[in-house]
């Protein structure tokens, strides 16, 4: 599968960091593209870091990890970052989950998005299942668990995260944009 792995993306402080500043805050209900909510697809509490003016540090991080991901291994035409980050709570209490989804969707942004890049901000030992699966063919591939570990892949690329059964799982996703695919 076409992906890029990118260990260390962030460090264990940086997590940390980022995840109080989180928890520091309102965390809503994940909706879907356009707002929609359908637990039975997506159940999950999530922070726009935008909203949050203590993590624009992270911003600069993902933009430079992403286009680093993308002149090593994709060459996509990028034009932006128009989303903001977006840092998701899978808990067990709610059996947590993302179903089968791409990223490419009909809302304004979700229609431009090219790159998608997820990081791990728990550590693998804080939860069991929570698995992030990547579908990019008949094959389904697992994402590396470690903390602070990056991986970037095609926005229209099949993905999952499985139902967290103990524990949290945490992520930040951040989508790069451009013209659409031919």
């Amino acid at each position: 599968m076409q992906a890029a792995y990118l260990p260390e993306a962030l460090t264990p402080d940086q997590c940390d960091a980022l995840l109080a500043l989180v928890q520091a805050h309102q965390m809503k209900d994940a909706g879907l593209v356009r707002g929609a909510t359908a637990h039975q697809i997506r159940r999950a509490e999530i922070a726009w870091l935008d909203d949050i003016p203590q993590a624009a540090w992270v911003m600069e991080r993902m933009m430079s990890l992403t286009a680093r991901a993308n002149r090593e291994t994709f060459g996509f035409d990028l034009t932006d970052f128009g989303e903001s980050p977006q840092v998701a709570r899978y808990g067990a209490e709610r059996e947590g989950h993302f179903d089968w989804h791409s990223d490419i969707g009909a809302g304004t942004w979700a229609a431009k998005r090219k790159l998608t890049i997820v990081v791990q901000l728990s550590d693998p030992a804080d939860y069991t299942g929570g698995t992030l699966e990547l579908r990019p063919d008949s094959n389904v591939a697992e994402a590396p668990r470690a903390r602070g570990t990056a991986i970037v892949f095609p926005s229209f690329v099949l993905h999952r995260v499985t139902p967290v059964t103990t524990g949290t799982r945490w992520s930040l996703t951040l989508w790069s944009h451009g013209p659409s695919f031919r």
